[in-house]
């Protein structure tokens, strides 16, 4: 690999000839920075006046209705006319505060959407409260018509400019220029993650790693990193490769109190600091910071496996699956068709699944096999393709014709939303495992089987078979331990495109 040049710091007080060639690759960087700047900053007053149409059309529909007699309560005296004015500008002031347009969110994971969703329901909230309070002409127009237009509305404003600012990251645009710092496995394991779930939000322009020399590379994925320091002569290195952020993926040589003096000489070149978490298995909603005395401890939430929350995913899931069920009825009648006519045997294939806390179930798929398919599994073992304990292979001489296309857009579990309404399923969890393959789990890999598995979850948007079982594996942990009704809707979301664009299914 090239050597990248890292040349000694040279003191601001001396006049050092700079070549004309550098001196133009740094113009043109500033000129990138500022462009890139400039293009955020519209996007976000873009944004904004978008929210402010959607605000005030829902806020407008609400006070329409309630003068149309939609809301019976109080005399028709003019109120639900300020209360409208005050009701929007409140609402667009509430998503100001919340910071839901803050360049560090947009068209990251689901704080963006959970920010609009919060700022949204405790407005009108203080709103229902201020009703019954001051009587409120209209107020029940707003709180059945404006909330969910406002919410639904929001949330498709959201999403078609984070579709906007994905195609200009997906062109290399707008990213932030990161170092990462650390031991030569932590650094790796943050560059594989940024790459594969950040959604481009960083470009890697290399690693920094204690006693390291320039002109090295570290493998990651296939590819090599560049390393452009060792850990001695990071601030240095960040501003002759003019980075933006450096993230610290692990402990470092000098512990706190080297982070601590980073920190301060990353103040002079106005870049941020970034420490990456090792608890890995822990994710936004289970921390909370709580300064004592100067000291910011975090306190990481024990997981919940039952109570409010869980009762309130079971009747999202209830809904969810009797509205799929009789909304796709005329697709499930066809598959059946398709499936009758395609090979002899029945309809439907029942196998049993491990669910939570190792209950045994019988799991519901269109029969994509060959009727003798679990009779012929033993002589296709030694051509297993799949990963840890699964058991999958790319060209299975068992599957049908209609099932290798049923099973390539997971048309075959949709009788799996017959299980949800059971409550042997959830419509978002771990991957329903094998008797087989349970026998064969690794002692932490059981807490799998602390929730009900669903019919799609991290797993299925993530890859599916083409991951590896240590990845499936930290996935589905992960979720178990982090879910979120709000994360349910987005991994849904991502299954519908997922099922367009397959990957891994097989």
């Amino acid at each position: 690999m090239a050597e990248i040049p890292l040349a000694e710091a040279r003191p601001a007080a001396f006049d050092w000839p700079v070549s004309p060639l550098v001196r133009t690759a740094t113009e043109s960087k500033a000129r990138n920075r500022r462009a890139s700047a400039a293009w955020i900053s519209r996007h976000v007053n873009l944004l904004r006046g978008a929210d402010a149409i959607m605000v005030t059309a829902a806020v407008y529909t609400g006070f329409i209705l309630s003068e149309a007699g939609f809301a019976p309560e109080g005399p028709r005296d003019g109120g639900a006319a300020v209360a409208a004015a005050a009701l929007a500008v409140i609402w667009l002031g509430a998503l100001e505060a919340y910071r839901t347009r803050d360049p560090k969110v947009l068209g990251i994971g689901a704080d963006e959407y959970k920010r609009v969703a919060s700022a949204t329901l405790r407005i009108f909230g203080l709103m229902a409260l201020a009703a019954v309070v001051f009587s409120v002409h209209g107020a029940t127009a707003f709180v059945t018509v404006s909330l969910p237009a406002g919410l639904v509305a929001l949330t498709a404003n959201r999403w078609a400019f984070r579709r906007r600012l994905a195609a200009e990251k997906l062109r290399g645009r707008h990213l932030s220029r990161a170092v990462v710092v650390g031991e030569p496995e932590d650094v790796r394991y943050v560059i594989q993650q940024v790459s594969r779930k950040s959604g481009a939000v960083y470009e890697i322009l290399g690693a920094c790693l204690p006693g390291a020399r320039r002109g090295a590379g570290l493998r990651v994925d296939g590819r090599t990193v560049p390393v452009l320091s060792s850990t001695d002569a990071i601030s240095r290195t960040v501003r002759l490769v003019d980075a933006d952020s450096v993230i610290v993926a692990g402990p470092l040589p000098g512990g706190n109190r080297f982070i601590r003096e980073l920190g301060w000489k990353l103040e002079e070149s106005s870049t941020e600091l970034i420490l990456a978490a090792t608890l890995t298995n822990v994710a936004g909603p289970r921390i909370h910071w709580r300064p004592v005395e100067g000291l910011p401890l975090m306190h990481v939430d024990i997981p919940q496996y039952g109570g409010a929350k869980h009762a309130l995913k079971r009747i999202m899931d209830v809904i969810a699956a009797l509205a799929a069920l009789l909304v796709l009825s005329p697709v499930l009648l066809v598959l059946a068709a398709v499936v009758r006519l395609d090979r002899p045997g029945p309809i439907l294939f029942r196998q049993d699944r491990i669910g939570k806390g190792g209950q045994v179930f019988g799991m519901y798929k269109f029969r994509s096999m060959v009727v003798d398919a679990e009779a012929r599994l033993a002589a296709l073992n030694q051509q297993n393709q799949g990963a840890g304990v699964l058991f999958k292979m790319k060209d299975d001489p068992r599957v049908t014709r209609c099932g290798r296309w049923m099973r390539k857009y997971s048309l075959d579990e949709l009788p799996q939303l017959w299980n949800v309404v059971l409550g042997d399923m959830s419509m978002v969890g771990p991957r329903p495992p094998l008797d087989r393959e349970v026998s064969g789990y690794e002692r932490h890999t059981h807490r799998r089987l602390l929730i009900k598995p669903g019919i799609t979850g991290l797993w299925q948007i993530n890859g599916r078979s083409d991951l590896s079982w240590e990845e499936a594996v930290r996935l589905d942990l992960y979720y178990v331990e982090n879910w979120s009704l709000a994360g349910d809707l987005l991994i849904l979301w991502r299954t519908f495109r997922a099922v367009a664009r397959p990957s891994g299914a097989y």
